[in-house]
């Protein structure tokens, strides 16, 4: 009711605006104008002139400096607006009272109503993505236009290489990849990329040729973090879990504190049975606990997990804290709460693609995917 209202004050506002300068009259001349006072006193020398009372030379004189005078009043007094004709002034008034408001209700009707339903956040998200996602492939199509002109560009392949590969087209990406280390040159990252699309093109399995492009970069650059997990992660899949855990655990000890990809080579760690199997603890929580008996040990790591839960539902920003708790959950044998955490942490994170693509990363690495 509010919102026909609301309508129909501004319907009522925009017909006044209409009819305000309608009804409006024109102004009478002003009789005290400037340019009445010089008329008049033109007149007023033509008849002292034929009266004789002032000589012709200065009659002349006056009557030209008053003229410029006129002129100039004349011309920066606003011109008088010609009167509107009473007949049109009423058709136009009545049309403004009819066909206003008709003209707004039939432009309402097909394009809005109050009564429709909301259209769906996750829909609207869908057709914004779709669009980026068309105007990407637009973009890749361009791209492999040019290089189909101009195939030795590398540069050129080095950045389609990995578009493709976000988009899927794994076979694609692998090309690219073997056409930017043809026109590049040979470097461990590019290597690794390109096991790593091949992995990708293989269904997430290291396959002998996957694993020789991760050797490859291996052999160039010892502490490539990429070719390090793939070739711990070929190893887990060769049933070779110690020899993993190795791999992973020499990668974790040399890695940067804030490194991105820490959580997922600690949960591929869990996984294989390398890593810790309870969260971590300080040193002097170690050294406590260790006159503790069986019981209270265990007692207390329970504390820590509980401890660690709570903190993450106050700021569930903490993506490796998430990983944790999971993978505590699990070890404990409790897996209904590992999903439930697991569910909270995507909840907690949704907001941020970034996050949400590293934990689902991990938990993927825990079994707990999907």
């Amino acid at each position: 009711m509010t919102l026909w209202f609301v309508f129909a004050l501004m319907t009522v506002a925009a017909i006044f605006a209409v009819l305000w300068p309608l009804g409006r009259g024109s102004r009478a001349p002003d009789q005290g104008s400037e340019v009445a006072v010089y008329k008049d006193q033109l007149a007023e020398i033509e008849r002292d002139l034929a009266a004789g009372l002032i000589p012709a030379p200065e009659a002349e004189a006056a009557r030209v400096e008053i003229s410029r005078r006129l002129l100039a009043a004349a011309a920066s007094e606003p011109a008088m607006a010609p009167k509107s004709n009473l007949k049109w002034r009423r058709a136009a008034a009545v049309l403004a009272l009819g066909g206003l408001p008709l003209v707004a209700i039939g432009v309402y009707m097909p394009l809005g109503s109050p009564r429709l339903q909301d259209f769906p956040l996750a829909q609207r998200e869908r057709g914004t993505g779709s669009g980026m996602a068309q105007s990407l492939e637009t973009l890749v199509a361009q791209v492999e236009q040019h290089l189909e002109k101009n195939p030795t560009d590398g540069r050129g392949w080095n950045v389609l290489a990995p578009v493709l590969e976000r988009l899927g087209r794994f076979d694609d990406a692998v090309r690219a990849y073997r056409n930017s280390l043809t026109y590049n040159g040979e470097s461990a990252e590019r290597r690794s990329d390109l096991g790593e699309a091949i992995s990708a093109a293989a269904g997430g399995v290291v396959t002998a040729e996957a694993k020789t492009e991760f050797e490859r970069a291996h052999a160039l650059n010892a502490d490539d973090p990429k070719a390090n997990y793939f070739l711990g992660l070929a190893a887990e899949q060769d049933g070779r879990k110690d020899e993993a855990a190795r791999i992973w655990r020499a990668l974790l000890a040399k890695a940067p504190a804030d490194a991105p990809w820490r959580a997922l080579v600690q949960s591929s760690l869990a996984r294989v049975g390398g890593g810790d199997t309870m969260p971590a603890l300080s040193d002097e929580t170690i050294a406590a606990s260790k006159d503790l008996a069986e019981g209270d040990r265990n007692a207390m790591v329970r504390g820590m997990v509980d401890r660690l839960a709570t903190r993450l539902k106050q700021n569930g920003d903490d993506v490796d804290g998430w990983l944790r708790l999971v993978r505590a959950y699990l070890v404990m044998g409790e897996r209904d709460k590992a999903k439930g955490a697991s569910a909270d942490a995507r909840q907690a994170v949704a907001s941020d693609a970034e996050r949400l693509r590293q934990l689902d990363e991990g938990l993927k690495t825990l079994g707990l995917g999907g």
